[in-house]
């Protein structure tokens, strides 16, 4: 009997001692139950291995990273982000997942259209895809009742460079001076705004996911034909004669003027009421849910001149740190991830649209039980979708390009003739 006993202590001894920890990062707080739930049902079906969460806000989140990595401390799986991934896949911050897909295969096709090809380059893969994101714009239904605004007016808004179109029409109608007119009164005094009827969220880098992309894409704007590719068109007129539209609007008092922005942010203008309109991805959504204390709605963005509304599609991706040292347990967990039986509990939970196809109808389905409208995501998945731009020296870019739309916002220089300089400065820096 003490022979048993011993050897019963000895085995769980043993096995105590081969239980791995895999420390698994990400930002965002909203996303963390669901993914506790998936690391619930991984630790059963992989009883030696124990998923540890880490989260640090956007902010912190890539310091924290950093430090991590020139320490040696770095979490063995986290959430990665394209802006970012040149630059870790440069330093050698990731692991090559592709040999492990060649024994324990996934099928790319599963995935929504792009999201698993661009995680990878020169024959190497450097993360499977965990989510998507698009661009909308969140309304304030309140003050569209207020102008008269039909719901059916915001779905079918049109846009172009040269006035605006209906969504700038709308737009005026929303605004509101201290007086209570409207931008669309000849007396409207735009000096003395309390509502702009839109605001742009600022000069958006060298991507414009939610400033300025959206409406240059929907004139037939390309900025990049294929990801990696070393030309980046920032000098298209027809991106020049979208920025300069935006930069148009503090002007008439339907948007406020670039520095109030940078001070507060578009967010915080749209839940504080002070704008009734607001591009915005996809990840807002439970934010805006929590802090609206009004109630608002996702409308699908404004047609365009080329007869499309367009939205860039952005992919998370889960990474493995090259330096773990526990390789294959964070292969076993990023794999897991990408299955139907997380990504199912993710969608259920209505915070993100996971990566498989069909599943964000899940997720759109669970935030209407919780009052969200948010089905325009899905619209705006249908329409003319292209991928966040990739490119070495993304760092670089983007502060050159954002540095260079702002001046355009600020009125020092006129947007053709800043774009054509930054795009000169960006060729000299890719070409081979």
């Amino acid at each position: 009997m003490m022979k048993r006993l011993l050897a019963a202590a000895l085995a769980l001894t043993a096995s105590l001692a081969q239980a791995v920890e895999v420390r698994y990062m990400l930002w965002d707080s909203d996303q963390q139950p669901a993914y506790r739930q998936c690391a619930g049902r991984f630790e059963q079906q992989h009883p030696g291995i124990t998923i540890k969460f880490q989260q640090a806000g956007w902010a912190d989140y890539w310091t924290a990273l950093s430090t991590g990595f020139i320490a040696g401390t770095a979490p063995d799986v986290f959430v990665n982000h394209l802006a970012k991934f040149p630059e870790l896949m440069k330093n050698g911050q990731l692991l090559d997942l592709a040999p492990l897909l060649k024994r324990d295969p996934v099928d790319p096709q599963a995935f929504m259209p792009g999201l698993f090809s661009i995680w990878g380059r020169n024959g190497g893969q450097y993360g499977l895809p965990k989510d998507w994101d698009m661009v909308a714009l969140a309304v304030n239904l309140d003050m569209a009742e207020q102008a008269s605004v039909t719901r059916e007016e915001l779905a079918s808004m049109t846009w172009n460079p040269v006035d605006g179109g209906s969504f700038e029409r709308i737009a005026r109608r929303l605004s509101r001076d201290r007086a209570g007119r409207s931008a669309a009164d000849p007396a409207f005094d735009r000096r003395r705004v309390r509502v702009y009827g839109f605001q742009t969220p600022g000069p958006g880098g060298a991507l414009g996911q939610t400033e300025w992309s959206h409406f240059a894409a929907s004139t037939g704007f390309t900025l990049q034909d294929a990801p990696w590719s070393p030309r980046l068109h920032y000098d298209d007129p027809r991106l020049a004669s979208t920025i300069a539209y935006i930069a148009s609007l503090p002007a008439k008092g339907v948007s406020a003027p670039f520095e109030l922005t940078r001070s507060l942010g578009s967010a915080a203008m749209f839940i504080a009421g002070k704008a009734a309109m607001v591009p915005e991805g996809s990840w807002m959504i439970a934010n805006f849910a929590r802090n609206a204390r009004f109630r608002h709605a996702w409308v699908p963005l404004p047609i365009g001149p080329n007869g499309r509304r367009a939205s860039m599609m952005n992919g998370l991706g889960d990474s493995i740190w090259s330096g773990s040292k526990v390789k294959e347990q964070a292969w076993q967990w990023v794999r897991f991830m990408a299955t139907p039986e997380c990504q199912r509990l993710v969608a259920e939970a209505g915070v993100t649209y996971p990566a498989l196809r069909g599943l964000a109808e899940v997720a759109v389905q669970a935030q209407a039980r919780r009052g969200i409208d948010a089905a325009a995501f899905l619209t705006m998945s249908r329409e003319r979708n292209f991928p966040m731009p990739i490119a070495d020296h993304g760092a670089e870019i983007y502060d050159w390009v954002g540095t260079a739309i702002e001046s355009v916002l600020i009125g020092k220089v006129d947007a053709a003739t800043a774009l054509r300089t930054v795009d000169a400065r960006v060729q000299r820096l890719l070409q081979p």
